[in-house]
C-alpha cells in the first residue's frame, strides 16, 4: 500500500511539473512576442531619427564632409513634429515614378521645405537605391530637384512602359464573355493611358465587341462620347444579367446531351427545316414587348413587319 501511495504521489508530482512546464512555455511565448513588439518600436524610432538627420555619425569633422547634401541643406533644422514618410522603401527595381509621386504627396501634407525633403528622401530608399545615394559625391546635391534629376538619371530604366491608345485594339470581347466583363476590362486599360483621344477610345471599344444587340445598337447610332457608351451599355448589361438570373432561377433545368442534339438535327434535316443555331435559349424574364419598348427609348429602329 505504501508503495502504491508513493507511486500516486509521484504521478501527481509529475503532473504538476508538466503543468508548470506548459505555463513556462506560455510565458516564454509571451516574452518573445513582447520582445518582437519592442524591436518593431525600436525600428520605427530609428527611422524617425534617420529622418531628422541624414548626417552620418562620424567622429572627425573631415568625415562629416562626405554628405551628398550641401552645408546649407545640412544646417536646416528638422521640425520636432516632423515624421518620416510611412511608405514602402524603394529598392531600385520597381517603377520609380510611382515612388516619387508617393513621396511628393506625403511631403505636400507636411508642408516640408526643400531642405527637409532632401533629408527625408533617403529614408525611403533601401538596397541598391540607398547604396547609390551613399555613393554620391560629397556636397553634390544642391536642392530636391537636383536630387530627383540624379535619381531619375540612375533608375529611369525601371519606369513602367507607358500604354498608348493603339494598345486598346488588343482588347477583344471573348466568345462567351459577358458585356459587363468586357466593359470592365476595357475601362481598366483606359485608366492607364494618358491623354486618351475620345474618338480613338470609342473606335477601339466598338472594334472589340462581339456581334450582338449592343454592337447592333452602336452601329445604328454612333455614340458621341464615352459617357454615352457607358450609359447605353448599362441597359444591355442589365438585360443580360436579368436574363441570366431567369435561367439560374429554374432548378434542375435539363441540358440536352450531344447524342440528342445530333438526332434532332437529323430529324430537322429530314423534314427540310433549317436547323436552329442554338439548342438552348435563355428564357426572358420580361415580355418581348417590354424589351422592344426599352430599346425604343434609346435607339431609332424601324417598326416590326406586320404578322
Amino acid at each position: 500500500m505504501e508503495a502504491l501511495q508513493a507511486q500516486q504521489d509521484r504521478l501527481k508530482q509529475l503532473e504538476k511539473e508538466v503543468v508548470h512546464q506548459r505555463e513556462a512555455k506560455k510565458d516564454l511565448r509571451r516574452e518573445t512576442r513582447r520582445r518582437r513588439e519592442l524591436d518593431d518600436k525600436l525600428l520605427k524610432l530609428e527611422a524617425n531619427l534617420k529622418a531628422k538627420t541624414i548626417q552620418s555619425n562620424h567622429n572627425d569633422n573631415s568625415h562629416k564632409d562626405q554628405d551628398p547634401f550641401t552645408k546649407e541643406i545640412m544646417k536646416a533644422k528638422v521640425p520636432k513634429d516632423f515624421k518620416a514618410p510611412d511608405m514602402t522603401p524603394y529598392g531600385g527595381i520597381s517603377d520609380l515614378s510611382h515612388h516619387l509621386s508617393n513621396f511628393r504627396s506625403r511631403m505636400y501634407l507636411t508642408d516640408a521645405s526643400d531642405a527637409i525633403r532632401c533629408k527625408a528622401f533617403p529614408t525611403t530608399l533601401t538596397k541598391i537605391a540607398i547604396k547609390w545615394f551613399d555613393s554620391l559625391p560629397p556636397r553634390s546635391i544642391t536642392s530636391f530637384d537636383d536630387l530627383v534629376k540624379k535619381f531619375l538619371a540612375r533608375f529611369s530604366i525601371q519606369k513602367d512602359k507607358a500604354k498608348h491608345a493603339p494598345s486598346l485594339l488588343r482588347i477583344k470581347q471573348g466568345d462567351c464573355e459577358s458585356l459587363h466583363n468586357y466593359m470592365e476590362r476595357f475601362n481598366k486599360v483606359c485608366l492607364d493611358i494618358q491623354s486618351l483621344p475620345m474618338e480613338a477610345a470609342i473606335m477601339c471599344l466598338i472594334n472589340g465587341l462581339q456581334k450582338g444587340p449592343f454592337s447592333h445598337s452602336i452601329s445604328k447610332k454612333h455614340p458621341t462620347s464615352l459617357n454615352e457608351v457607358q450609359e447605353r451599355a448599362k441597359k444591355y448589361i442589365n438585360m443580360e444579367e436579368n436574363s441570366r438570373l431567369g435561367e439560374t432561377s429554374k432548378p434542375g433545368y435539363p441540358y440536352p446531351s450531344r447524342d440528342k442534339d445530333k438526332d434532332s438535327k437529323k430529324k430537322e434535316d429530314q423534314h427540310g427545316e433549317k436547323p436552329k443555331k442554338y439548342h438552348h435559349y435563355t428564357p426572358l424574364r420580361v415580355s418581348l414587348v417590354d424589351v422592344y419598348r426599352e430599346i425604343c427609348h434609346t435607339e431609332k429602329i424601324p417598326p416590326p413587319h406586320p404578322i
